[in-house]
């Protein structure tokens, strides 16, 4: 149990670029880390610590992350755990992205209860030409800017946060 999962649910690839990055910064921090989606992670026993990150579309994460959200929320082990939000696309305020939330209302409860060490909302990137038609006349219609607002320099200071609280093992 020395490995940090660093797990994600991903639309279009932006937010599974932000897992590796949070990731790469853990690994120079000298922590073990296993980066992957969270559709694929079938056993939690190796990992001492959990950071978990999700796509928002229309306020909801991605089913993928809310189905392992749940399951850190049944397990009887509790683990150190981070929790990560993306998508708002523009210079807006975050948490104004979530009606003042950190993490959609229907996980909060969740969240509530495994208590996460952190919880940050990412901005976001926004290809239409990844879309399909529907999703790009959805997005047209709400307005939502294309483009990566994405803050990389944020993105890695919440990881080094995380390695400082994580040292290596043998530390």
């Amino acid at each position: 149990m020395d490995q940090v999962l660093v797990a994600y649910a991903t639309k279009y690839g932006a937010t599974a670029e932000i897992a590796e990055r949070i990731g790469q910064v853990l690994r120079e921090a000298g922590v073990p880390t296993d980066v992957q989606p969270a559709g694929r992670v079938r056993d939690l026993s190796p990992y001492r610590a959990v950071v978990l990150g999700s796509a928002v579309y229309m306020f909801r994460w991605r089913k993928d992350a809310a189905r392992l959200l749940k399951r850190l929320d049944a397990e009887k082990v509790r683990r150190p755990a981070w929790l990560f939000s993306s998508g708002p696309t523009s210079e807006t305020d975050t948490e104004a992205f979530l009606e003042g939330l950190k993490l959609p209302k229907g996980l909060q409860p969740v969240a509530d209860r495994i208590q996460p060490r952190d919880v940050a909302v990412f901005r976001g990137a926004l290809n239409l030409e990844k879309m399909n038609p529907l999703e790009r006349w959805m997005m047209s219609r709400m307005k939502a800017p294309s483009g990566d607002y994405r803050d990389w320099d944020g993105i890695e200071a919440w990881a080094r946060s995380i390695a400082q609280e994580l040292p290596a093992p043998g530390r």
